[in-house]
């Protein structure tokens, strides 16, 4: 199959065209961030039109909210230009979101029938581009992630380090519970979903992937730093933990990956066996 990465400078971007490479699978067409910045829907649907592609995979704005970038109002518009075009052209469309879209008060995993309930304008932003991608393209597949991370681009290593590397002291809470995701990770997630839609499979909707173990911040900092430390100097305080209020509740945004799993036989793998190897590749790309 022709694929069309949209974003394909991100963290994720970058690791599917790697992963793919390697495999030789699928043709590829990127396209950077700065590349989908369209100003009209005409210059959105010609990008689509001309890269004569079978499926899109869009990881902008996931990648934006794992880098810390602000979702703006124009990003949707966008997703809506783009679920357009792939429905004129009866193109699959795969839209990579986050588990950011739920509020985290649900004592359970996260299953795709769980309404998108975060109140954040990040968490709102997020939801509604969802509804957007499922309203606008009927061959849709949207792929809710935990966070992120990876040895390039801005996501959870690269910042941590960056600010332990200049000598700041990371104070994190505990009380947040996620499923952190390695760039490769969500990479080998997308393509073993594009295989099976290859054969004919056609299972649109809704589907979440998180690594089989979870974490808080203040856990994945620690393990970051354990990792680290064979290569930098750091303090013995270099990641501290955030002293919380009184009576504050933990959240919890751990995805349920059974759909996933028994749809497209994707199994869970844990985050920590990925630290060390990207540690070292983030090493070697400072020297």
């Amino acid at each position: 199959m022709r694929l069309l990465i949209l974003g394909s400078d991100t963290p994720l971007g970058m690791a599917l065209v790697a992963r793919q490479s390697l495999l030789g699978r699928h043709d590829i067409v990127s396209m950077s961030r700065s590349a989908c910045r369209w100003k009209s829907e005409r210059q959105a649907k010609k990008s689509i039109v001309r890269a004569k592609s079978d499926i899109v995979v869009d990881v902008r704005i996931e990648a934006a909210g794992d880098g810390g970038v602000q979702i703006q109002e124009l990003d949707l518009q966008r997703c809506h230009w783009v679920s357009k075009a792939c429905q004129r052209t009866t193109t699959a469309y795969l839209y990579l979101s986050s588990s950011r879209v739920f509020s985290g008060q649900l004592e359970r995993p996260y299953t795709e029938g769980d309404p998108a309930d975060n109140q954040e304008d990040a968490g709102q932003l997020l939801a509604s581009a969802e509804e957007v991608v499922s309203a606008g393209c009927e061959r849709h597949l949207i792929l809710r992630l935990g966070p992120i991370f990876s040895y390039e681009g801005k996501n959870l290593i690269t910042q941590m380090l960056g600010h332990l590397r200049e000598g700041e002291t990371l104070i994190l809470d505990n009380n947040l519970r996620g499923c952190p995701v390695a760039a490769d990770d969500g990479a080998r997630v997308i393509l073993a979903m594009l295989d099976q839609l290859g054969t004919g499979l056609e299972p649109w909707g809704v589907y979440h992937y998180g690594s089989s173990d979870t974490a808080t911040y203040y856990e994945f900092a620690e393990a970051l730093l354990a990792a680290a430390s064979q290569f930098f100097e750091f303090s013995s305080t270099a990641v501290q933990l955030e002293r919380q209020p009184e009576g504050l509740l933990p959240l919890n945004r751990v995805l349920n990956c059974a759909k996933v799993r028994d749809t497209f036989a994707i199994r869970q793998v844990p985050w920590r066996s990925a630290i060390g190897d990207l540690v070292k590749h983030y090493h070697e790309e400072q020297q």
